[in-house]
């Protein structure tokens, strides 16, 4: 009895310095990307943003019709990748409403993008009813999700492109703290002129 408790004490003590050596042994993540804050305690570096690739990517409304991401060149542009079954999305959209109806006329425009699936895309025009959502809603292409979140599919994302489609910030995830840094971002990014 007292050897196995012994030897279940020593794998266990020979495991852990395993994991500290091995912890050891990693090379420090180096990125040149700037890092952008994820919800508390992660950071994750941000993905190449160009804005000529971006140009040509877009999402479809419920029309049919496509918008592109060049078409919003001059405006102040959110692009939210959301899901009617995302509780932290629940809460940023009302946020997205406020600031869509406060900055509208200085150049402010709001898109949602469902990422939910197929089976999520029936639900949106009641999820839209429910939070009172009155900006545009779509779907995005595949090769704009796969652009934009390539590096997590955490959502709600929130990307904030200033007047000429440069990315100014990027928002995974959403906490209280985050609903005053994207109005400061909006407010700072609508007075530029």
């Amino acid at each position: 009895m007292l050897n196995s408790v012994s030897a279940r004490f020593h794998k266990v003590v020979f495991c852990c310095l395993l994991l500290i050596l091995l912890a050891a042994c990693q090379s420090p993540r180096t990125s040149k990307a700037p890092v952008v804050s994820g919800p508390p305690g992660t950071t994750l570096p941000m993905p190449p943003i160009s804005g000529k690739s971006l140009n040509e990517m877009g999402w479809q409304l419920a029309d049919g019709q496509r918008n592109f991401f060049s078409q919003y060149r001059g405006n102040v542009l959110i692009l939210d990748f959301y899901a009617t079954w995302c509780l932290p999305c629940r809460h940023s959209i009302p946020r997205l409403v406020e600031l869509q109806h406060r900055f509208k006329d200085q150049g402010l425009r709001v898109i949602g993008l469902n990422v939910g699936g197929p089976d999520d895309w029936p639900k949106v025009a009641d999820f839209a009813r429910e939070l009172k959502i009155q900006y545009t809603l779509a779907i995005p292409d595949n090769e704009l999700t796969n652009f934009l979140l390539s590096d997590t599919q955490q959502i709600p994302q929130t990307f904030l492109f200033d007047r000429n489609g440069q990315l100014a910030k990027r928002f995974i995830g959403f906490t209280d703290a985050d609903s005053q840094l994207i109005e400061d971002v909006v407010k700072a990014e609508v007075e530029k002129s």
